[in-house]
């Protein structure tokens, strides 16, 4: 319970510095009040159109990635497993830049969701329900490529350098264009999906015992596999549908937490959707931060940049233990 009360006073405290970021100044006071609609009209145009659903949904991202990494590194007992690995966010990002290339900007949420959609019809149809981890693995990261593949065949035909260089900043990951309709799309899939991951977490605990064992005792692979599959895809295509791809949340979060907590799938899941939703909302903070006039620092470049160094640091730390 430490850790779930410290987890959320931190998203809480990250979540009031966003609202309270900005190119207009507005003081504690008179932002809380906008958020209920009193006080002046600009301030609350700003704050209920502009920085609330930005960091709702900074939030809900974060905590969807967040959680599916520790679910995958939990079901494959691979602490290098990532969200990506299922090639859902290439699938998502695929059927977003598809609407791209065809003008049709205003239908990349909904072509977003059906490329992941399809990302998972064709997992399940490559694996079946009973191959396990490793054929789970190797089917996502195939289906990842070929997505990417296709990306990037879509990009090299673009029309014009206009279209080619809106498709790649929509590639980069951002929540600048952050509204209502966007948290309307991305929560109602999020949290199922989060439901999803955190109800297996004490069966992926059993299963690092080894598939035979979990059987033995009761749990249904099957079930797990399903349940796995179809959580991670609801978070991770619905937080590609409204924001582009953002990496290395749902990789080097859960490598954070466990330090701390262990690698606990029943407790580390949960964990990991409260710290992946206070660090999304800090990161995304941060890139305003350093945003300046006509020059924007993409979301998805600067968790790059903060996840790389983890890595390389805890690289450097198991070769000199």
């Amino acid at each position: 319970m430490k850790y779930y009360f410290i987890l959320t006073s931190v998203c809480c405290i990250a979540a009031v510095l966003s609202l309270l970021t900005g190119t207009t100044p507005i003081p504690l006071p008179a932002a809380l009040a906008a958020l209920f609609g009193h006080g002046e009209t600009a301030h609350i145009l700003i704050m209920q159109e502009l920085r609330l659903p930005r960091t709702l949904l900074a939030g809900c991202i974060g905590a969807g990635l967040g959680a599916s990494g520790a679910a995958l590194q939990g079901y494959t007992r691979n602490g290098l497993a990532a969200p990506g690995i299922l090639g859902f966010s290439a699938c998502a990002s695929l059927g977003a830049v598809i609407a791209l290339y065809s003008g049709l900007d205003q239908w990349v949420p909904v072509t977003a969701l059906v490329g992941a959609a399809v990302g998972v019809i064709l997992i399940m149809f490559m694996t079946g329900v009973r191959k396990g981890a490793a054929t789970l693995v190797l089917a996502g990261v195939g289906l990842g490529a070929l997505a990417t593949a296709l990306t990037g065949l879509i990009m090299n035909f673009a029309p014009n350098p206009w279209a080619l260089s809106e498709i790649v900043y929509w590639m980069m990951g951002s929540l600048r264009n952050a509204d209502m309709g966007a948290l309307y799309i991305c929560a109602p899939l999020t949290l199922p999906g989060l439901v999803c991951l955190i109800f297996i977490g004490q069966d992926l605990k059993t299963l690092s015992l080894g598939e035979l064992t979990a059987q033995s005792l009761g749990v249904s692979v099957v079930r797990v596999q399903t349940l796995v599959v179809t959580g991670v895809a609801l978070c991770v295509g619905s937080g590609v549908a409204v924001a582009g791809s953002i990496g290395f949340v749902g990789l080097f979060i859960p490598h954070i937490l466990r330090m701390a907590i262990g690698a606990d799938p029943a407790k580390l899941i949960g964990y990991s959707a409260l710290g992946g939703a206070g660090f999304l909302i800090c990161a995304d903070t941060l890139a305003r931060l350093m945003s300046g006039p006509g020059t924007t620092l993409y979301l998805g470049i600067l968790t790059s940049l903060i996840g790389v160094p983890f890595f390389l640091w805890l690289a450097v730390r198991e070769v000199r233990a």
